[in-house]
């Protein structure tokens, strides 16, 4: 793709980047409600068995998923046209999704700005080493790195540590405003959670509420996962790094059942979310489909994503995806002899 070609993919999107104020009001409303009366409906048939209670709780998780794209188009300011209403409505969605709005909008623009790129990787996305980088490394460090791709830890371990712990604290750095707006989406927090106790129990409270949150935050990992990390995806040093083929080539369509394309968003139109952040999630499938350079995007299928549980490195010279066992027959590396014989 050249530069020329870049610019203009940019302007084809540029039409579908405005909100409009009744679909995104009708979005919150086929959203919230169906989670509310399925998170009652998970309650109610806790008496009967929690075997049921999985039940509705899985659909739940499925909605609580599309109430966290609103609230990621909300930190782009993309879900409505006031700056005002994003950031209400955001907060709102944050809660309910365990996110502070600023603190997230923040790291996200972050990983907007570098995703892909091998000398600006760190914030917002996923730790992600070269194989040089690996093989290069301590034991310790391989020993970490290896846990951390682990998918048990990733999407088991995962939403416990990143939901419910690390969003809790502010960043280094952090500013007034920011740190404010995480102290009151914890406190609303934990003034919802404890009135929902009051109401319901605790222990029903943890039985739904948990199954509802385990379910949503590892299909949540699980999408920002797959959608970067497929075999031949794209990284490059700052020097070579382009935006807007980082997009497209760095970022999966993931062609989703109609239902669970619902349930999601439409993020599975994630090169064209990274395209244009401003474009909010009900016109994603729509700027795909008017876009004619975008029919060659990178695609994956249900089937065809479950082969990224084998990614772990990204391999600068054959620039592609690799497991850890892939390592043994890869020749060319300038790697020490010491590390060679650990292999």
């Amino acid at each position: 793709m050249t530069l020329q070609n870049t610019k203009n993919l940019r302007k084809q999107i540029a039409p579908f980047e405005q909100s409009t104020t009744k679909q995104s009001i009708w979005q919150i409303i086929n959203t919230l409600g169906p989670f509310i009366i399925l998170w009652y409906l998970a309650y109610i048939s806790l008496s009967v068995s929690y075997w049921l209670t999985l039940i509705p709780a899985v659909i739940a998780a499925g909605f609580l998923t599309r109430i966290f794209i609103i609230f990621h188009d909300c930190t782009h300011h993309s879900f409505f046209k006031s700056r005002r209403a994003n950031r209400i409505v955001g907060t709102i969605m944050g809660v309910l999704t365990l996110f502070p709005f600023d603190q997230w909008g923040h790291e996200h623009s972050v990983h907007h700005a570098t995703s892909g790129n091998l000398d600006k990787r760190g914030t917002g996305d996923i730790w992600t080493l070269t194989v040089d980088e690996y093989l290069a490394a301590p034991l310790k460090l391989r020993f970490a790195y290896r846990f951390y791709r682990n998918p048990l830890v990733m999407f088991g371990v995962g939403p416990i540590y990143v939901f419910l712990l690390k969003n809790r604290f502010n960043r280094k750095g952090a500013r007034k405003k920011e740190k404010m707006n995480t102290y009151l989406t914890n406190a609303i927090i934990v003034v919802l959670a404890a009135l929902l106790c009051l109401a319901v129990g605790w222990q029903s409270f943890l039985l739904v509420q948990g199954s509802i949150f385990m379910i949503s935050g590892s299909v949540g990992i699980w999408l920002f996962y797959v959608q970067h990390t497929f075999e031949d995806s794209y990284f490059e040093e700052n020097e070579e790094w382009e935006y807007v083929l980082a997009a497209v080539e760095g970022s999966s369509f993931y062609k989703l059942p109609k239902l669970m394309q619902f349930l999601t968003g439409n993020i599975g139109y994630h090169h064209v979310h990274h395209l244009s952040p401003r474009v909010p999630n009900y016109k994603l499938e729509m700027a795909h489909n008017n876009t004619q350079p975008l029919e060659n995007v990178p695609t994956i299928t249900l089937a065809t994503s479950l082969r990224s549980l084998r990614f772990r490195l990204w391999d600068e010279e054959s620039k592609n995806f690799v497991g850890f066992k892939d390592i043994k027959y890869l020749t060319k590396k300038s790697v020490p002899a010491q590390v060679k014989s650990e292999l």
